[in-house]
């Protein structure tokens, strides 16, 4: 398996002149999704937590609703890539076979296997309840995730997307090139572990985009927290599905933009 980091050589320009060294940088995998041998799509992603991404990728796309429907998941390098072999239960495969697609995607593609604009627009599942949070969790939330984005510590190049809980605090974090990956590979390891997103928030460090919200609604996370702001779309999807969506995080505040009465409270220890 290739390293999802490599250091290489270069020249580094500055006013006192030129520098020889290296840089850490992310690697970018091409990975295949198949199903029972029916290929589905090919992203660009950093090769790690692979499991967790054919897991998450599988339910944020509709393929399957429980990882009980995937019998087994095979990792296998190729020369020119990695091909997750991903086998569905009978009933499954057989639905899947059924409108089986074929697309390749660029790096963090967010809408794969879509044929027409009325699945591209499919309206997200409605999300629940979930818990209230005050201001101050939200942050808490928000500052937690970035002392452990390992690679992008290393790189400044990747995405992440984590799950905290008032109890637990951060309980999963996953990177990638691709902020798509990130949430999926969360989502895989979420489920995975038996995690319910009912129980606290997902937190993300890139814009909040329509793909975002459909993924997160996947997995009934009522509430997303995200650094960068979101597009229209993306908040109209997000008040459809019921989820509440927050954005532009930043050290003094945030914004709410739907269902604001899971927010309650005033914002104290972030204040500067």
């Amino acid at each position: 398996m290739p390293p999802p980091v490599l250091r290489v050589p270069r020249s580094s320009w500055r006013a006192s002149g030129c520098v020889e060294g290296e840089r850490a940088i992310p690697e970018e995998t091409a990975i295949a999704f198949t199903y029972n041998t029916a290929s589905y799509a090919v992203m660009m992603a950093t090769p790690q937590d692979l499991g967790d991404f054919a897991v998450g990728f599988s339910l944020t796309e509709g393929i399957i609703a429980s990882p009980d429907e995937i019998e087994g998941i095979e990792v296998v390098e190729q020369d020119v890539g990695i091909e997750l072999r991903i086998w569905l239960t009978g009933p499954q495969a057989a639905e899947f076979l059924g409108r089986r697609r074929k697309i390749a995607g660029p790096t963090g593609c967010g809408l794969c296997g879509i044929e027409t604009l009325t699945e591209a627009m499919r309206p997200p599942p409605g999300v629940g309840e979930g818990l209230v949070f005050t201001p101050d969790q939200i942050m808490t939330a928000v500052d937690s995730l970035f002392p452990l984005q390992i690679l992008n510590r290393e790189t400044r190049a990747v995405h992440a997307a984590g799950f905290w809980e008032p109890e637990r605090g951060l309980v999963a974090v996953r990177e990638d090139v691709g902020r798509h990956n990130a949430l999926d590979k969360l989502a895989g390891a979420l489920t995975r572990e038996s995690t319910t997103a009912k129980e606290g928030l997902v937190v993300l460090t890139s814009r909040v985009s329509v793909e975002m919200v459909q993924k997160s609604a996947a997995i009934r996370a009522p509430i997303i927290a995200a650094v960068s702001a979101p597009t229209a779309l993306a908040v109209r999807m997000a008040d459809t599905a019921g989820m509440t969506l927050i954005a532009i995080a930043r050290k003094d505040g945030f914004e709410v933009f739907t269902h604001p009465h899971r927010v309650s409270g005033k914002l104290a220890s972030h204040v500067a």
